[in-house]
């Protein structure tokens, strides 16, 4: 019997949310299991610094400046990763906002916007992805969820952000089975409180030091431990996984 394989080599990956947290940590980890990426994000610097850490690994990249909530944007980002890089193969969505309101004050604006990214996002990614791997009878597709898809974060006001993350791993299992007898598999993610920039910042310090006493393991994940878990789903070791949602919260949700 074969020795299980997560390994990547070879294949055409593309990254949305790629310049920052656990996206860009996801891409260059996905450069280390050998994949090359397409790295999707608002343009800025940090988009081409992502880029730059995954040729340093002797891996092909391209940056994609693209708004997720841009259909035509997604599929000319999808064109061109096939174009440069190869027949699409893999993709991971992180892409996503968060912000905090009381419900009785939040405006439509606000919920629209979340909703507009962490979910339109999510599936406009998912269906630009799909068509391209669907002509190829083979895909993985990776979306990055929230625990907040399961539980209600205490002290946190976002109702918006909470509802979404609970559409994107619904949004997971619908597509999954829609594309379960066609060679595409999609799964999802939904990571704990995460070391990212937004949970770096001095305001929150007091915050994050609660979330790291609510969580059994004492502190919160680093953005290299959601690295292992994407490259499993992405990977033929996971090649019986689809519509699964993979919880990756230190055990925040046991209690």
């Amino acid at each position: 019997m074969n020795a299980v394989n997560f390994r990547l080599d070879e294949r055409v990956a593309i990254v949305t949310g790629a310049g920052s947290g656990i996206g860009r940590r996801v891409a260059t980890g996905l450069a280390d299991a050998g994949a090359d990426v397409g790295c999707l994000d608002l343009a800025g610097p940090s988009l081409e610094e992502v880029v730059h850490e995954i040729e340093k690994r002797n891996r092909r990249a391209i940056a994609l400046p693209v708004d997720v909530t841009s259909a035509e944007g997604l599929a000319n980002a999808v064109e061109r990763v096939e174009t440069e890089l190869g027949p699409l193969q893999l993709a991971v969505n992180s892409a996503g906002i968060a912000n905090a309101a009381p419900a009785e004050d939040m405006t439509l604006e606000q919920w629209q916007r979340v909703f507009d990214v962490n979910v339109t996002g999510v599936f406009l990614s998912c269906q630009a992805q799909a068509r391209a791997m669907l002509t190829h009878g083979r895909g993985s597709i990776v979306n990055i969820a929230s625990m907040s898809a399961t539980i209600v974060n205490r002290g946190l006001l976002q109702a918006h952000y909470n509802a979404s993350k609970a559409a994107v791993v619904h949004l997971t299992k619908s597509l999954a089975m829609e594309w379960s007898n066609r060679g595409v598999r999609v799964n999802s993610i939904s990571p704990g409180y995460t070391a990212t920039p937004m949970n770096l910042r001095p305001e929150v310090a007091e915050q994050v030091r609660q979330f790291e006493a609510d969580t059994p393991l004492g502190r919160m994940a680093h953005v290299d431990e959601l690295v292992g878990p994407t490259i499993f789903f992405l990977s033929d070791a996971a090649s019986f996984c689809t519509g699964a949602d993979l919880v990756v919260d230190g055990g925040f949700t046991c209690w």
